[in-house]
């Protein structure tokens, strides 16, 4: 069966590092958009990164570009989430995921991937993140 495991939370404090990673069972990366995404209390989930495995273009949200860095490890079938310079308003629960998506209407596939949800998606059951002094 389709499974992403997630791995690599944990407490740090503002400008450390943290190395998030998605382990992909049941199907391979390669024919799939892949993401992470992330969801502070009380507020709706959002798109952090997605990365389009077929020729590794990118899609990052304005507040993680230049500190955050997605990217895919082909022969372990997995994806990782470097995370520099973390901040406090970088708490919360990180998701990976892996979809498809056929039907896209005026934006790139990639980007797609990290606004417009869909119900075929494969989804991890998430990590922690919490950035606190």
């Amino acid at each position: 069966q389709l499974q992403l495991v997630e791995s690599g939370g944990g407490l740090v404090q503002p400008g450390g590092s943290l190395r998030l990673s998605c382990a992909a069972s049941g199907f391979t990366l390669d024919s799939y958009y892949i993401g992470w995404f992330r969801q502070a209390p009380g507020k709706e989930r959002e798109g952090v990164s997605c990365m389009s495995s077929r020729d590794g273009s990118t899609y990052y949200a304005d507040s993680v570009k230049g500190r955050f860095t997605i990217s895919r490890d082909n022969a372990e079938n997995t994806v990782t989430l470097q995370m520099n310079s973390l901040k406090p308003e970088d708490t919360g629960v990180y998701y990976c995921a892996a979809g498809r998506r056929i039907f896209v209407q005026g934006m790139a596939f990639v980007q797609a991937m990290c606004v417009i949800t869909d119900p075929d998606d494969s989804w991890g059951q998430g990590t922690q993140v919490t950035v606190s002094s």
